[in-house]
């Protein structure tokens, strides 16, 4: 099973850059979500998959018809936080708030209730566990934010499974699709988005993706706009992982969807068996 999902914020959105972390500097920057965008639903058309759409509930309040486009396309939305906050770095008041604002937001815009989240930086570590009660309060149904091994920010290291799974938060159920990793060459490999899509030859994308029967992919549309600005006073492996591969992404991802089959969640859900899989409890 191979599970096809955008998180949809703009270029300037890096996380761990101070530059770009308060909410009232972001109107400084010239948007362009669209460009990417348009290159990602042009993909799915011709390719007749569906996918998920994680988006900032800033952009549904900026740019709603960014949201209404991927809507009237036949794609389904999810929650990405308002602020592109990271969880572990917030009180749970304040990640609270900023994702009840979010839903709020996309619910106005889609008309739809908001049943997936992915935290931003896939930010959730063992230490901010209270977010899943948080998630539960709001109605998430299905979760894709626990990336289980090491990572810049964020990163549950202890997490037992990196393949589908229920959480358990006091009795209330969470589907978890994790980000998946591989063992390859004797360590553990994350390839299937981002910098790690960007980085890795098609090749070796080839290859770690026949070796896996999960896999969940999570792409931006920034990492298919090869001309955007390079953000000034990023640190040299920042501005590495930011912007490397650009200019082969879009022939890359086309040549993904051409040689692999792929589902959205809502899919994925409904054939996975959820009483087979482990459960965790938080």
């Amino acid at each position: 099973m191979r599970i096809l999902t955008f998180d949809i914020e703009d270029w300037f959105h890096i996380l761990d850059f101070d530059e770009t972390e308060n909410l009232d500097d972001w109107n400084k920057y010239n948007t362009r979500i669209q460009l990417g965008l348009d290159f990602i639903l042009s993909a799915l058309s011709a390719s007749g998959y569906k996918a998920t759409f994680f988006i900032l509930g800033w952009i549904a309040e900026k740019y709603p018809a960014v949201i209404r486009k991927i809507i009237s396309a036949g794609y389904e939305i999810g929650c990405h936080s308002y602020s592109h906050l990271l969880i572990y770095k917030h009180s749970p008041a304040k990640v609270k708030s900023d994702l009840e604002y979010s839903v709020k937001l996309l619910e106005d815009v889609t008309g739809n209730k908001i049943k997936y989240f992915r935290a931003p930086g896939f930010s959730i570590t063992k230490d901010s566990n209270w977010a899943f009660d948080i998630f539960v309060e709001l109605g998430f149904e299905v979760d894709s934010s626990i990336f289980p091994t090491t990572r810049g920010h964020g990163g549950y290291l202890d997490f037992p499974y990196s393949t589908p799974c229920n959480l358990d938060i006091k009795g209330s159920l969470i589907k978890e699709l994790p980000i998946n990793i591989l063992k390859f060459m004797g360590k553990e490999i994350v390839f299937s988005g981002g910098g790690y899509f960007r980085i890795l030859p098609y090749s070796i994308q080839k290859t770690l993706y026949n070796k896996s029967d999960y896999v969940m992919t999570y792409f931006h549309p920034r990492d298919f706009d090869y001309e955007q600005p390079v953000l000034n006073n990023l640190s040299r492996a920042r501005k590495f992982k930011s912007y490397v591969g650009l200019k082969g992404s879009r022939n890359k991802f086309n040549k993904l969807l051409n040689d692999f089959k792929f589902v959205d969640i809502k899919t994925a859900v409904s054939q996975i068996d959820w009483q087979k899989v482990p459960t965790v409890k938080l």
